[in-house]
């Protein structure tokens, strides 16, 4: 990535910062998942939307180390509501229709997540900036989104 590369970050602290994005991650899984069970789900989830779209702006503006753990804090909690989103999925799903459903979810995913890297090569060319802030727009929608039409329910 080019904000590590221009950075001056080294493989170790490359190593140090994906560390830290791990144990942020694992920090939060249980208790979010806890609470989110005695609770509605659709707040858990929501943060994690945030979280996915504030990482790409953080990188962008990140040009030092320090800056860069920050990035990658944030980078791990966009696990913060996974397994709620999981839980989530599932609960809204017919119950007859359950595995059905979380495959349709991920390949309906994948496809778009496989063409938006596709679409984040050739902005990645017109600059690296470019590609960060699309992807924060984006992300700025399907929150938004999420926000306003998702559906909840209560946790057990």
């Amino acid at each position: 990535m080019l904000s590590i590369k221009n950075n001056g970050i080294s493989a170790v602290q490359f190593g140090l910062l994906t560390t830290v994005e791990m144990i942020t991650a694992m920090l939060v899984y249980i208790p979010v998942a806890y609470l989110a069970d005695r609770t509605t789900k659709k707040p858990f989830v929501l943060i994690t939307f945030l979280n996915f779209t504030l990482f790409p702006l953080f990188l962008l503006f990140s040009h030092s180390f320090s800056m860069m753990v920050i990035a990658f804090v944030i980078r791990g909690l966009k696990e913060f509501g996974e397994p709620t989103r999981k839980a989530l999925i599932m609960d809204l799903a017919p119950e007859d229709q359950k595995a059905g459903m979380f495959g349709l979810y991920y390949l309906i995913r994948n496809v778009i997540v496989s063409v938006a890297a596709f679409a984040g090569g050739f902005l990645w060319q017109l600059s690296p900036a470019v590609n960060l802030l699309t992807a924060t727009a984006y992300g700025v929608l399907g929150t938004i989104y999420f926000a306003l039409r998702g559906r909840d329910l209560k946790g057990s």
